[in-house]
């Protein structure tokens, strides 16, 4: 009579994230997902123009706020200090806005 094998675990046809790799499987291949992330970014920038700006703008300075709350100082950001990147964010969004209005009252004649 076989014994019973434990379940393998993960998702099938997927190897399990602490195994090691395949033997010959070499080095891991570089995954651009960021380059994916900003092309998409900028073709809703490209899309919406001020809208898409304002939002992104928006949905940054909401998230460095929390985080600057949470005790976070130094960011990954270029920019690295959370209170410049919160001016920055800040200033493009009052620009956006700006022109996002500019926008509507052209539509409007």
């Amino acid at each position: 009579m076989p014994q019973d094998l434990p379940a393998p675990q993960g998702v099938p046809g997927r190897p399990i994230p602490s195994a090691p790799p395949p033997a010959g499987a070499g080095e891991p291949v570089f995954d651009p997902l960021r380059l994916c992330i900003f092309t998409t970014v900028a073709l809703l920038g490209w899309l919406l123009g001020p809208f898409a700006v304002l939002a992104f703008a928006v949905l940054g300075l909401a998230g460095y706020v929390r985080a600057h709350r949470a005790g976070l100082r130094r960011s990954r950001c270029y920019l690295r200090d959370v209170r410049i990147v919160l001016a920055y964010l800040g200033a493009v969004a009052v620009a956006a806005a700006a022109v996002a209005v500019l926008r509507v009252a052209s539509w409007w004649g």
